[in-house]
């Protein structure tokens, strides 16, 4: 069998918020065609792994590569160099600092949604997914002055809609974005970060706030959009039966480091994540 291709790489990523370490070297390989689940309790820093690799923070500490090149670089600097409570502070000193903003690295081909929602309020469901088309629009500042972009304009249209009736949104385009039920924003959501035309889909967890029907509904839509799109999903969610029903492979993290990473049956019967969501009970 071909080996499989390592999409993103994650490398003894730490951050740290004045003296609150909130991930804590964390490692993680996401391959090319999975459907990877990163869990943990309330507060494990799941959501601010996917804000390292995503440009929103700045890690303290690691590396994040994408498609075999590092896009992310960082080491402790500063006053960060004497209160750093990670490990591996000198592994990295020696690599000059990367640190992409969200817009490059959605450029580079990983798109994202987030925990809430965060649609354009004021801008119709047509709109929210042509103002993401822009970032492939083969455009220039001399074809938008002198109008030479109409074919490129009508292009970006086109493909707009497209993937509303792919989404089944088509109906709702001219509607306001925020007026669709909840589970139909998700969805809308989803369609944006589409539009970028990624190679690497991070979902932060899209069943919130859905009811059982919406989150069935839900891991079919995943797998479709996988297939139909040729995506690699990293995803997290709470909703176990959702993440044991899809994932690949699962990593678990608990006060931002891991504790335990394997196949849906292996995560299930490891006794570190159950603790981890249950609580152990303190000795009388």
């Amino acid at each position: 069998m071909p080996e499989e291709r390592t999409v993103l790489q994650v490398e003894h990523v730490t951050m740290q918020f004045g003296g609150v370490v909130a991930v804590n070297d964390l490692n993680l390989t996401v391959p090319e065609d999975k459907i990877i689940a990163l869990i943990g309790p309330n507060g494990a820093g799941k959501t601010t792994a996917f804000n390292c690799i995503t440009g929103v923070y700045q890690p303290t500490n690691g590396i994040v590569s994408f498609m075999g090149k590092p896009i992310v670089v960082a080491h402790p600097t500063g006053k960060m160099k004497k209160t750093y409570k990670g490990t591996n502070a000198d592994l990295y000193r020696h690599r000059r600092v990367i640190d992409p903003t969200p817009d490059e690295v959605t450029a580079l081909g990983i798109a994202r949604t987030f925990q809430n929602i965060r649609l354009w309020k004021s801008m119709t469901v047509f709109e929210n997914v042509l103002i993401a088309k822009h970032m492939r629009a083969k455009q220039n500042v001399f074809s938008a002055t002198f109008r030479g972009n109409a074919k490129e304009e009508r292009r970006m249209r086109d493909e707009t809609m497209a993937l509303l009736k792919e989404q089944q949104l088509d109906k709702f385009a001219d509607e306001l974005a925020t007026s669709l039920p909840y589970g139909l924003q998700r969805r809308l959501e989803i369609a944006r970060a589409l539009a970028t035309d990624p190679k690497l889909l991070l979902l932060d967890e899209p069943a919130a706030g859905m009811n059982p029907q919406e989150t069935q509904e839900l891991a079919e839509f995943i797998h479709e959009i996988r297939e139909r799109h040729k995506l690699t999903v990293f995803l997290i969610e709470h909703h176990m039966d959702l993440v044991m029903r899809i994932s690949d492979y699962i990593h678990v993290i608990d006060f931002g480091s891991e504790i335990a990473q394997g196949v849906p049956k292996e995560i299930q019967t490891n006794q570190h994540v159950i603790d981890a969501y249950l609580g152990v009970a303190e000795d009388e």
